[in-house]
């Protein structure tokens, strides 16, 4: 099983992705696991915000094969403590499949197809993030659960 955060537009902020990239690598001792960057849409001051959203839409759809078990991170998603999500990974993982592609769409969320596309969706918080930030929060918060997975002294309760 491999596990990818696909995102739209490029991690452009260092601490963010020096943050990703420290996640990244650690969790590699776990899982394969990937970050697949989607472009930002050019010129779009012409377009409105449903057709920004349909037009990444139209991307991130290209990015998961019909296989892959497709989590989005959403703000009216489901939250879990952290010990809930490691369990969530876990079963997802037991249960097999392809990959499980978690998507961090862009500023204006999901088209509509995206969402009929999903398999789930989870909340960070009902905080709102920059899309670039939750990026590390992510990565930390997956690194976390497998840790907890593996019994490893990292999260403490």
């Amino acid at each position: 099983m491999k596990i990818c955060l696909l995102t739209v537009g490029k991690t452009d902020v260092a601490w963010v992705r020096e943050g990703l990239e420290t996640y990244a690598s650690r969790l590699s001792r776990y899982v394969p696991f990937s970050v697949k960057e989607i472009p930002e849409l050019k010129n779009t001051s012409s377009l409105s915000k449903s057709q920004i959203k349909d037009r990444e839409g139209e991307l991130i759809l290209r990015n998961v094969s019909p296989s892959d078990h497709v989590i989005l991170l959403d703000e009216r998603g489901k939250e879990y403590r952290s010990v809930d999500f490691a369990r969530e990974i876990e079963g997802m993982m037991i249960a097999g499949g392809k990959s499980i592609v978690f998507v961090i769409g862009g500023a204006y969320g999901f088209s509509d197809a995206v969402y009929a596309r999903c398999d789930g969706k989870v909340s960070l918080s009902k905080m709102t993030f920059s899309h670039q930030m939750v990026r590390t929060v992510f990565a930390e918060q997956l690194y976390r659960a497998f840790t907890i997975i593996k019994g490893e002294p990292y999260h403490h309760e």
